[in-house]
This record gives C-alpha cells, sequence and structure tokens, in this order.
C-alpha cells in the first residue's frame, strides 16, 4: 500500500510539474495560446496516467484556475474546461471537495436570470456536468440545493430542447438524490415544469412529465393540486407517448405517495381514464396499475373490509355480457370516492372543448360500472347530468351516455330511476328524457321491470308525452322506448299492448311522424310477433273497438290541426280489412266531422280518406259485408249535405271531392237497384245540380255517376224522370272539356237503353224530336271523337223512333260538312228495319 500511495503521489507531482507552465499561460490575452494551454492540460490529466488519489491532488489545484475559464470568451476553450472538469468529477474519489467551489460556477453560468452562457450545446454540458456531479456526490450536494433549484429553474425554460430534457433529468435525480432536503424546494420547480408541459417536442414533454411525478413523489404532495389540470390536458395528448407517460406517473402516485388518500378522488380520474385510451397498450398499462392499486388499497385496510372480504357478495346476476368485474379493492375505492368525483365530470361533460366531453363520458361508464348499485344514492345528479350530455351533437359523447344509462338500469332498483325519469318526463319531455328511458329500460332485467309495465307505458300514452314535439329527434326515441320495452319484456307486454299502439298510431300522425312509418310498422309487426299475432293487421283487430272509442270521446271538437283528426285518418287507412269490423264506431265519427258546419279543411282530409277507402272498399269497409246497412246514412247524412252548393273555392273543393266519393261508391259495383232507389229521391237532385259546376272534374264526375245510377235502376224510372235528365245532357255536349261532352253522350246511350213500353213515343214525341236535333247538331262537330261519340248515342237511340230520326237527318245532311256519318246513321236504321222485319216474317211462319 505504502509502495501504491509512493506512485500516486509521485504520478501527482510529475503531472503538476508538466501542467504548471500551461496553467501561467490560461490568463493570455491571445486565444490560441489559450487553447493550447488548455489542450495541454487535458492531454496530462486524461492520458491514463492519472486515477484516484493521484487525480484528487491535481484536480485540486486545476479546479480554481479551471473553472475561472468558464468564463472564458472562445467557446472552444470553455468547451475544453467542461471536458476536463467532467472528466475529473467522474473520475476522482472525493469529488465532493469541488463542491464549494464547481457549484457556484455553474450557478454563475445557469443560474442568472438572463442566459450567460450563450452557446447551447455548452449549456447542454454544463448541465450533464451537473447531472454528473449529482450522481457521484449524491446527498453531499444538500448544502447546495438552493443553487440547484436555482439552476433548474432557468434551464427547465432553456429554449433548447436538449437542454430541458437534461434539466427534467437532473431533477429527478436531484430529488431522489437528497428526499429529506428536496421536499422543502420542490415546490420551486413545479412552475418551471408545467410551463415547459406543453412543449411542441413530444420527448420534452414526456421528460416534464416523468419529472414532475419523480418531483412530487420525493418533494411536497400538496402541489399535486398545482399539476392536475395541467396532466389531466396531457391526456388528450396526440402523441401516445405522452399519455402513457400521465397515466404511468398517476398510477406511481396513487401506489407511493405519501398524502394519496387525500388525493385519490382527484388521481383516481385520470388513472380511469386511460383505460379508454385508443392505444391497447395504454388501456393495459392502465388496468394493470388501477388492479394494483386497489389490491394495495384491499390490503392496506383489511379490518374495514373484514366482513366484506369474509362474505363476499356474489357478483349481480345481471352483469354486463364479456365485462370483468373489478375487485373489491377497485370497487370499494369507487364507492367512497364517487361523491367527489361526479359533480366534476357532471361539469367537464358539458364543457365547450368536444375532447374533454367525450373523455368525461368516457369517465362516467367507468365509474358507475364499479359503483354498481351504490350510484343510487346519486340518481338526481346523474340523470341532470344524462340529460344535458345526450342533447351534444357529438355521437360518442351521446353513445357514452346511452352505455351509462343501461347501466343504471342493471344495478339501480327500476322504482328509483323511473319514479324520477317519469317525472322528469312528464314535466318538460325532451328526446334526451326519452334516450335516457329507453336505455334504462334496456338495460334493466325483465323480471324487475315487469312489475311497472303499465306505470311507463301509461306515462308514454299521455298526450302531453306522446305528443310532446313533432321534432324527428324526439319521436326517433319515444320510437325507442316503444321497441326496448317490446324486446325487454317480450309476451308480457300483451297487457300494455293497447298503451303502446296508441303511442305508435300517434307517432305516425305527427306530420313529421311521415318519415318514420317504416320504424313504426317494423315495432306494430314485432308488438304482434311477441304476442303470437299473424301481424299487424292482428293487432288493429285486437285493439280496434278500444282505439276508435278512444277517438270517439274527442270527435265534436276535431279540426284540421287536431291531433285526433291525425289519430283517425292513421288507424283507418292502416287497418285495412279491420275497419270494416268496426262501422259502428267508423260512421258516427264521419257523420260528426263531415258536417257542413265543421271545419272546411278537416272535411277535406276526411273526404280524401274515405274516397280512398271506397275505391278498394272489399277491402277495407266491406271486408266483412255490412257496408251496405250503412249506405244510406253515408249518402243522405254525410254526401249529399256536402254536395249542396255553397260560395267559395273550398266549398267548390268539397263538394268535388264528396262527389268523388259518391263516385267510388258507385264504382265498386257493391250497389244493387234496391239501395239506389232509397236514396235516389234526395242524390238526384245534387248529382245534377253538380253537371254545372266550374269544376271539370265535378262535372265529368257527375255525369259518370248518372250513367252508372242508370244502369243500374234505370228501368225503374217513369218517363216524367227520364225527360228531366236529357236536358241537362244535351247542355253537357257544349260543354268546355271534351272529355265530360264524350262523358255525356255516353251516359245518353244509356238514358236511351232506360226507355221501355211505358215511353209512350207519340206523347212523348216532341221530347225525341228534341233531343234528336239537338244530337244531329253535335254529330257535325268539328272534333272528329265527339262526332264518333254522337254517332254511337244517336245509332243507340235510333230504335226508339226511326221513322222521326230520318226525317231529322234528311232535313240536315245538307247542311254537314261531313255527311258520311249521317249516311253511316241512315244505313244503321235501314239494317235495323230489315232485321225487325225478318224476325217478324220468322215468327208469322212459326
Amino acid at each position: 500500500m505504502a509502495a501504491e500511495a509512493e506512485g500516486d503521489r509521485r504520478a501527482a507531482s510529475e503531472a503538476l510539474q508538466a501542467v504548471a507552465r500551461h496553467l501561467n499561460c490560461l490568463g493570455e490575452e491571445s486565444k490560441s495560446a489559450r487553447k493550447r494551454a488548455l489542450c495541454g492540460i487535458q492531454k496530462e490529466v486524461t492520458d491514463g496516467r492519472l486515477s484516484g488519489v493521484a487525480l484528487q491532488q491535481v484536480f485540486g489545484e486545476l479546479l480554481k484556475p479551471l473553472l475561472r475559464c468558464l468564463a472564458d470568451p472562445a467557446e472552444r476553450c470553455r468547451e475544453t474546461v467542461i471536458q476536463l472538469l467532467s472528466h475529473c468529477v467522474g473520475g476522482v474519489p472525493r469529488p465532493e471537495e469541488a463542491l464549494p467551489y464547481l457549484v457556484p460556477a455553474l450557478a454563475q453560468r445557469l443560474g442568472s436570470s438572463e442566459i450567460v452562457e450563450s452557446s447551447e450545446e455548452l449549456r447542454l454540458a454544463l448541465l450533464q456536468l451537473l447531472t454528473l456531479t449529482l450522481e457521484v456526490c449524491g446527498g453531499k450536494l444538500a448544502p447546495y440545493l438552493d443553487e440547484m433549484v436555482k439552476i433548474l429553474q432557468r434551464t427547465l425554460l432553456d429554449p433548447f430542447p436538449d437542454v430541458k430534457k437534461e434539466s427534467c433529468k437532473c431533477a429527478a435525480l436531484c430529488a431522489r438524490s437528497i428526499p429529506e432536503h428536496f421536499h422543502i424546494q420542490s415546490e420551486s420547480l413545479i412552475k418551471p415544469l408545467m410551463q415547459t408541459i406543453s412543449h411542441q417536442h413530444s420527448k420534452v414533454r414526456v421528460a416534464v412529465i416523468q419529472t414532475t411525478g419523480t418531483v412530487i413523489q420525493y418533494g411536497n404532495g400538496k402541489s399535486v393540486d398545482d399539476v392536475l389540470s395541467h396532466l389531466a390536458q396531457r391526456l388528450f395528448d396526440d402523441a401516445p407517448q405522452v399519455r402513457q407517460a400521465v397515466t404511468t406517473v398517476v398510477g406511481d402516485w396513487l401506489l407511493d405517495l405519501r398524502d394519496r388518500y387525500s388525493y385519490f378522488h382527484k388521481l383516481l380520474p385520470l388513472l380511469l381514464s386511460s383505460l379508454n385510451d385508443e392505444i391497447p397498450e395504454i388501456r393495459q398499462l392502465a388496468a394493470g396499475y388501477w388492479e394494483k392499486v386497489g389490491l394495495q388499497w384491499q390490503k392496506e385496510n383489511e379490518e374495514d373490509l373484514k366482513d366484506k372480504l369474509d362474505f363476499a357478495a356474489p357478483c349481480p346476476q345481471w352483469y354486463p355480457e364479456r365485462v370483468d368485474r373489478p375487485g373489491l379493492g377497485c370497487r370499494e375505492l369507487i364507492f367512497r370516492n364517487i361523491s367527489k368525483i361526479l359533480p366534476a365530470i357532471s361539469r367537464d361533460i358539458t364543457d365547450w372543448v368536444v375532447g374533454t366531453r367525450i373523455k368525461a363520458s368516457q369517465l362516467l361508464t367507468v365509474l358507475l360500472l364499479h359503483a354498481e348499485d351504490h350510484m343510487t344514492q346519486h340518481m338526481e345528479l346523474l340523470l341532470s347530468t344524462l340529460y344535458h350530455a345526450c342533447l351534444d351533437d357529438e355521437s360518442q359523447v351521446v353513445n357514452n351516455c346511452v352505455k351509462s344509462a343501461e347501466l343504471i338500469g342493471i344495478f339501480v332498483n327500476p322504482e328509483v330511476f323511473l319514479k324520477l325519469i317519469l317525472s322528469a318526463l312528464q314535466k318538460s319531455p325532451s328526446p334526451s328524457h326519452l334516450m335516457v328511458l329507453a336505455a334504462v329500460i334496456r338495460g334493466c332485467p325483465n323480471q324487475m321491470l315487469i312489475p311497472h309495465l303499465n306505470k311507463i307505458a301509461s306515462t308514454l300514452s299521455q298526450p302531453e308525452v306522446c305528443q310532446g314535439s313533432e321534432k324527428v329527434q324526439y319521436l326517433e326515441q319515444l320510437l325507442c322506448c316503444v321497441q326496448a320495452l317490446i324486446k325487454v319484456c317480450q309476451g308480457e307486454c300483451s297487457e300494455i299492448s293497447l298503451q303502446l299502439m296508441k303511442v305508435l298510431i300517434t307517432v305516425m300522425a305527427v306530420p313529421a311522424g311521415e318519415k318514420l312509418e317504416e320504424k313504426v310498422r317494423e315495432i306494430m309487426q314485432l308488438l304482434a310477433v311477441v304476442q303470437n299475432l299473424g301481424g299487424f293487421l292482428d293487432l288493429y283487430r285486437q285493439h280496434i273497438d278500444q282505439l276508435m272509442e278512444w277517438l270517439l270521446r274527442t270527435k265534436q271538437h276535431w279540426t284540421s290541426y287536431s291531433i285526433e283528426c291525425l289519430q283517425f285518418e292513421i288507424i283507418v287507412s292502416e287497418s285495412g280489412p279491420v275497419i270494416g269490423e268496426s262501422l259502428h264506431h267508423l260512421m258516427p265519427i264521419l257523420k260528426t266531422c263531415l258536417q257542413p258546419t265543421q271545419e272546411p279543411q278537416m272535411r277535406l282530409k276526411i273526404f280524401s280518406m274515405l274516397s280512398k277507402l271506397l275505391l278498394k272498399v272489399n277491402e277495407t269497409v266491406n271486408s266483412q259485408g255490412q257496408f251496405l246497412g250503412y249506405v244510406e246514412t253515408l249518402v243522405k247524412d254525410i254526401l249529399v249535405p256536402n254536395m249542396q252548393w255553397h260560395a267559395g273555392r273550398t266549398a267548390a273543393a268539397i263538394r268535388t271531392i264528396a262527389v268523388s266519393c259518391l263516385w267510388a261508391l258507385l264504382h265498386c259495383q257493391i250497389l244493387a237497384a234496391t239501395e239506389l232507389l232509397q236514396v235516389r229521391e234526395v242524390l238526384m237532385p245534387q248529382v245534377i245540380t253538380a253537371l254545372d259546376e266550374d269544376s271539370k272534374i265535378t262535372r265529368l264526375m257527375a255525369c259518370r255517376i248518372i250513367n252508372v245510377i242508370l244502369q243500374i235502376c234505370g228501368n225503374q224510372f217513369n218517363p216524367d224522370n227520364l225527360n228531366k235528365l236529357y236536358p241537362e245532357f244535351l247542355k253537357r255536349l257544349d260543354d268546355a272539356s271534351d272529355e265530360v261532352r264524350i262523358a255525356a253522350a255516353k251516359t245518353l246511350i244509356t238514358w236511351f237503353k232506360c226507355i221501355t213500353d211505358d215511353y209512350e213515343r207519340t206523347t212523348y214525341k216532341s221530347h225525341i224530336e228534341f233531343l234528336y236535333q239537338g244530337l244531329l247538331i253535335h254529330l257535325d262537330d268539328p272534333d272528329n271523337s265527339i262526332q264518333i261519340a254522337v254517332l254511337e248515342t244517336l245509332k243507340e237511340g235510333s230504335s226508339v223512333y226511326p221513322s222521326l230520326l230520318e226525317k231529322e237527318i234528311e232535313a240536315v245532311r245538307h247542311k254537314h260538312r261531313t255527311p258520311d256519318y249521317c249516311e253511316q246513321l241512315l244505313q244503321h236504321i235501314k239494317s235495323a228495319k230489315d232485321k225487325r222485319d225478318a224476325d217478324i216474317l220468322a215468327a208469322s211462319k212459326v
């Protein structure tokens, strides 16, 4: 050992002699001279001959001159000095002996309010020297903590990113090296760290987060409050490494922070938010930390949890599928902190920043999964939060809130949540109330929900709820509630089937509900299936009388804007053949609503519906063959009063639609002569009057109606009745519409066919003569289609009084522009006469 010591002294002496002349040159004005001197010293010190004690002796002599050179104007000289100092600090056995001089020198270069060391690379090298000093000296740097903190406060804000990262490394090392003193000064570093936490380089952000974790872990735990908002913001960082760093720091705090019990309610949301991160690795990291935190807390509180550990409650029967139930410690942590966490989530879930709202909604779902039935005592706040959040424009927020509402349905007694939700729905119905209700119904087990079916269905079918809004979004959610009830309760829905039908019919009746018709029919089909019915028509059949009675109570007060009027149209139109089973309800409603004293617009709508029914009479009102018993009421009490003339366009429109209904009734061919004769006296005058209407459609329909009446019971008309008709049709041959003129000609054909032996030709010769003359005028019409129609009419009419017609033809044919039709007509008369003569001759022979 003595020989070794002697060797060290000799090596140190030789080195000191070698560098002595170089030291003298360090004060030279020449930059090159100083540079050569420093290079010479570097060569002597770093050539490998000096180590241990020898290097310590040489370093002791070189320290002060070298530190003075840190202020050398030449950057290259300062760089060499830093390299020399680093070599010596890392190589000497007692580096702490240099601290009284080294640390102040570093503080002078790095810790001033203004940047003293201008070179970024040298500031980095100086910081690396300080880091090295911390590594080799450890706790012996405690007396110099103030200087180091002063340095770090400046360098953490350095413009050079690498200096920031090295500062973070140095600060973390300082915290770990002298924790017993560091906690006094730790708060001084929080502000610069938080100023740097949003730096544009992700690696800097990661370093700052990690350092913040260490500084608070070994420092003052009260600083958690100062950094929480910054760490929370980093959970939205685009860089996964940054989010992972936050997760790690928060997880470590929850495990190791001395005051962690005081900050559980603030730290838990940050860790649990990472359970929904888009990166699987981060989710797994957070889940691992969360499991450790729960187990550690459970172990630390074994006495408090003794009963729950010894008599562990089984997993709830209806626990969400494919979801692992968190451990007891994790659940208990949430139970005890949820009252402090929920208000913050409630606030953040309506924040103006979309990302914040999404994170808050995700966190709410995680919390409720842990809280289980303990969320019951927070239902008012929870539901209020969900009502607001479900109105969000961001679909992710809404979807997460719906999941939360489904968890409420799983874990909370339906008596509790239904009392609150249904009450809120009745007071101020909105789409969000319905959305939450639909979600809790979907989540609720059917055994728990069935006792409350009537209460839910009655609320939904109340006018203030099912008619609460005409907006599509509201109606969609109303349908979601109905669909959820049917899917959850299945066949048990038979007891509320009528209420659900009322809701579905109301949705379809609302003007905006037209867009949802297909969805309504789909739900009706589902309601029929769960009751083992053949389809939605069977559903109507099951409730048709109750539905009609539901509407009968208010029929006196309907207008075109009444929802009841729209509901009536839907029931009648959608029930198809089923409506034929409820004519005893249908006709009183029609009779009341189609009185001339009722609102014209409503009458137009109902007449339009009625005309569609009559066009398919055997598939609708006559599906049971009972409609004929109501025809007299329909014609006398409904159609005829509305065909009477009143001034105004609306009145004209009503007359037109009433005539159209009459035409549809006759066109369906279910009426026989008996039914028509019962109403002929009141009907015919109104139809004849309709021939003079301004509306072409009305005139056309009137012609066709009389044609059908003549076809069915024309042979029951006496000659006087017939003679009152033909002048009206002669006038129609002068109509402005060719279509009406042709219809009038066809009706006259039928009129001629109605002439029987009771019609005395000689007595009524003047009528026949007048009719022939009128028709012959139109036989020369400029329109060829009219000529052909009149020709067919005259051919049919020629058999009534052939000789008279021949005489009339001869009198006018020379005046016709196209006498060919006269020739055809004469030829037809001659052929008919020859045929009659032949028949008579044949009969006489027999």
